[in-house]
This record gives C-alpha cells, structure tokens and sequence, in this order.
C-alpha cells in the first residue's frame, strides 16, 4: 500500500516441491496473508519456474492486470546498475581483452552500441588532500537482452552493456549501484537530501513490533534505485527528514527510498521515503 502499487498479481511458487493438497493450503494461507491490503482481489497463479509450468498463464494475468507503460523511445536512456562483471578468463593476452560489463535494467530511453556513457555518481578521487566523487565516461560496445546480443535496447527486463572501460574497474559488482546514461543528461549527485517519510505500521517479519518514528542523529541505511548508502539523519520532523550519506546516489526529486533502521543486529525495513529538493 505504502508505495501506490495497484496492479499485482501474486505468483505462488515451488508448486513442484510439495503435493496438490500442500499447494491447495499455501493458496489458502496468500489469500489470509493479503486480506484487507491492496492485494486482497489481486490473482494468485500457482507456477513452478523450474519446471516452466503455468508460466504461460502468469504471462497472461501480468498482461491483464498490468497495463504496459507508454514509453517514450526519444527520451535520455537512464539505466540502473545492479552489477558489473569483468568476463575476462585468467591468461586472456592483453590485445584479446573484453572492456567491462555493467548488468542492470533500462529504466527510459534508448541504447545502441556505439553509444557515449556517462555514470553517476562515479568514483571517488582524492586529490590535494581532498576526497569528490567524479563521474566515468566511457561508450556502449556491445548489448546483451534475454541472453541474445541485440542492437538496440528498450526498457523492460535485465540488460547487460559492455563497455571500454578498463575490467578491474567493473569487477565484484564494483559498479553496482551506479545510474548510467547519455553524458550531461543524468540526475544530480546526492550527498545530502531531504526526504518526506511514510513509516510502516509494523517491522516487517515481527508482529508485534510497531515503528517508532525517526529521531535527529540516528544511523539509516537507504536503498535508491540499486544504489544502498548508510547515512545519519542531520534533522526530523512530523513526516521529513534531512539525511547525509556516507556514500552519494545519483537520484532526481521524487525518487523513491527504501529506509532501513538497525534493530536486533540487522538492518530491518521500516518505510518509504521520497526525495525531495
């Protein structure tokens, strides 16, 4: 309910893994589990994805229920990082190198190979006894969708972008978390924000836990886009905070935050934030 989701449609998974009458009580226990949410009339598929079965009929409720958004293929392409990879076997001679690669979704726009890049908010340099976050350029060699290279990229799915930039610099998921996008087109760098607050009624996964509301100088860890940041709450008041993160995002007003609060030894969920200017 709290981010303004009305189109779900609930897949029941690992149908392969218990017998019909198991099945037939787990489809019991989703439907008591989204009474009285926004999820209440919302269809539940039973499908196995390993065994591919009822797949074709999620295919169908997804397209009923969720309308296809309009894009706009003339738009800036902003793409979310989630991972980036260096492919390149141990031995690979140096003329036989492949640049680095980026894994994530296309959230706007298209991309073609040939493409300039731009990502936000960078790396972080050190100079002059002074630590700043720079952007990287780099340009787009190759696109991969749905496990078939292809010459243009559209929203909608995973996407994987190869790149020039050097592969040590992509390796471990080094990048995640980074915006990707046509130069001087990208949001701004964050390194502090204001975000208005809509907390949770309850932790998630403990009933009997309510959620207190955010107090000035308490540590958040908040996830934007793909990019998660610690950061320390500078001031709160009814429904907005300010936060400075240890680490920026690149992100643009309205954007959603997921915040987290440290309970128990874990970072546990406890709302929603959106940024503002």
């Amino acid at each position: 309910d709290i981010i303004g989701i009305d189109n779900i449609v609930v897949a029941q998974n690992k149908i392969d893994l218990v017998d019909a009458e198991q099945a037939r009580e787990n489809y019991r226990d989703i439907q008591e589990f989204i009474e009285g949410t926004v999820a209440e009339d919302a269809p539940i598929v039973p499908i196995s994805a390993q065994q591919g079965a009822n797949v074709d009929v999620l295919i169908d409720a997804v397209e009923r229920e969720i309308p296809t958004p309009d894009r706009d293929p003339d738009a800036d392409p902003e793409m979310l990082v989630a991972r980036s990879f260096d492919i390149n076997r141990p031995g690979t001679t140096w003329d036989s190198l492949s640049g680095g690669v980026l894994g994530g979704s296309l959230v706007s726009g298209e991309l073609e190979a040939g493409d300039d890049l731009e990502l936000r908010p960078g790396r972080e340099v050190e100079e002059g006894g002074r630590t700043e976050w720079r952007p990287v350029e780099t340009s787009v060699r190759s696109l991969q969708a749905g496990g078939e290279n292809v010459d243009t990229a559209t929203p909608g799915g995973l996407l994987g972008v190869g790149t020039g930039l050097d592969p040590a610099t992509t390796k471990g998921d080094a990048l995640a978390g980074q915006v990707a996008g046509t130069p001087g087109t990208l949001p701004p760098t964050q390194h502090q924000f204001t975000m208005g607050v809509d907390l949770l009624d309850r932790i998630v996964g403990q009933e009997a836990s309510t959620v207190d509301e955010i107090s000035t100088g308490e540590p958040l860890m908040m996830i934007v886009g793909t990019a998660k940041t610690a950061g320390s709450v500078t001031s709160a008041r009814d429904g907005e905070c300010e936060v400075a993160l240890q680490r920026p995002v690149c992100a643009r007003e309205g954007a959603k935050i997921a915040i987290n609060r440290r309970i128990g030894g874990r970072w546990r969920l406890i709302g929603i934030g959106t940024l503002r200017e």
